[in-house]
């Protein structure tokens, strides 16, 4: 141990006259640990909640959308299916026939969006598909099997091996004139995605019944195109509009849910910042303490410049002081930190109503570039309050710290 780091531990260490010093040392570093502590578990707070409704929302949606500018429905879409899924990051690309539609139950109607997708293809990529809350898909022995989302479900006082009824927007020609088009299905089962708003208002049916339903014979409402990275969504749209036809157009889950997503990353450097200066304040009682210190410590520097310590030497020491202040706040706050989370992940305590929020809970869940960026930010204002303090114990004249001695 060198002796700069052996005298600056000295000094940290409370005697009867420095108890004051003390005490301000103690609180800077309580100040250091609470700021820390407090970046943590904001960061880890939104994160976890952006992380949750983005997995959800996307685990119930897709990552790219290949539509019809038309809106006729994609033709020849099988074609255009098997390209997309040789491009490099693709994981599939399945069709999908949907619309709006009345659906009617045992207790009362409600709206909802019919969707016609292939569940063979679905279960692969859809884990709330793979365990259903109950009952099962449809198979090709049920033809006109739904399975309904648990909200909308509840909402129609429908259940498993009932039969719900869907009127479409369109009319059909009758004798009695335009009558609305109407088509029964059978509840094979009940899914829930832990998205409320899907949850409310979804119904999914095989794929030729939607088409036959919605009148799109050998056409789909658009391909859902699932991704390795979602974040590769804008290039990966790129590559296929090269590919597709002229009256292709392409949408990301970035520009579906651009608004949200920019709210919440807004939201997380605005609480960053805000908690940043909780760690400032606290470095500015490292000055003082810093300050207080070479006020004190004015003999013994004089002595120790007067041994042959060098002004290099005397910037050491106090730099070192505020290092452990710094160093030690940090690695409390940390540990409180991750705690926390860690504890309110197991127990749940952050509990918020699912209608508004779409989770039950919040989740924490830090990101190590996020914790590195807080160490990383701590440690640089501590050891930048240490700056002024140290230059100011450098300039102590020997002669006059010695002279009444």
């Amino acid at each position: 141990m060198n002796y700069e780091l052996f005298i600056a531990k000295r000094y940290l260490t409370a005697k009867r006259k420095q108890a004051f010093v003390s005490v301000i040392t103690f609180i800077s570093m309580l100040g250091i640990t609470i700021g820390v502590m407090a970046l943590i578990i904001a960061l880890g707070l939104i994160t976890g909640f952006q992380q949750d409704v983005q997995n959800k929302i996307l685990g119930a949606t897709s990552h790219i959308m290949v539509q019809d500018l038309t809106g006729e429905g994609l033709k020849d879409y099988a074609l255009l299916q098997e390209r997309i899924v040789r491009l490099p990051g693709v994981k599939s690309a399945t069709p999908v026939a949907y619309n709006t539609v009345l659906l009617s139950g045992f207790a009362k109607s409600s709206g909802a969006v019919l969707k016609g997708v292939d569940f063979g293809l679905e279960r692969q990529q859809a884990p709330w598909l793979q365990k259903l809350e109950t009952g099962r898909l449809p198979g090709e022995e049920s033809p006109e099997g739904a399975v309904l989302g648990s909200r909308l479900a509840e909402q129609v006082g429908a259940a498993v091996g009932d039969t719900v009824t869907v009127y479409a927007a369109s009319t059909r020609l009758s004798p009695l004139g335009p009558l609305p088009k109407l088509r029964k299905f059978k509840v094979t089962g009940i899914f829930s995605t832990g998205l409320f708003e899907f949850d409310a208002s979804t119904a999914l049916v095989n794929l030729p019944a939607a088409q036959k339903y919605f009148n799109l014979d050998g056409r789909v409402s658009y391909l859902q195109v699932m991704l390795q990275d979602i974040f590769q969504a804008e290039r990966l749209g790129q590559e296929i509009s090269r590919i597709a036809p002229a009256s292709v157009y392409i949408t990301t889950w970035m520009e579906l849910n651009k608004p949200l997503f920019s709210a919440l990353k807004l939201e997380k450097n605005i609480i960053f910042l805000t908690i940043t200066l909780i760690v400032i304040v606290a470095a500015l009682n490292i000055i003082a303490t810093l300050i207080l210190m070479v006020m004190e410590k004015t003999r013994d520097i004089g002595i120790l410049i007067a041994l042959g310590a060098t002004s290099r030497n005397i910037r050491k020491i106090f730099f070192l002081q505020g290092s452990i202040i710094g160093l030690l706040g940090t690695t409390a706050g940390v540990i409180l930190g991750l705690g926390w989370c860690g504890l309110a992940n197991v127990f749940k305590i952050i509990r918020v109503p699912v209608a508004i929020y779409q989770i039950s809970y919040v989740p924490f869940h830090v990101k190590f570039v996020d914790l590195l960026a807080i160490i990383g930010l701590s440690l640089l204002i501590s050891l930048g309050s240490t700056w002024f303090p140290s230059r100011r114990a450098a300039k102590v004249d020997p002669v006059i710290a010695l002279k009444y001695e």
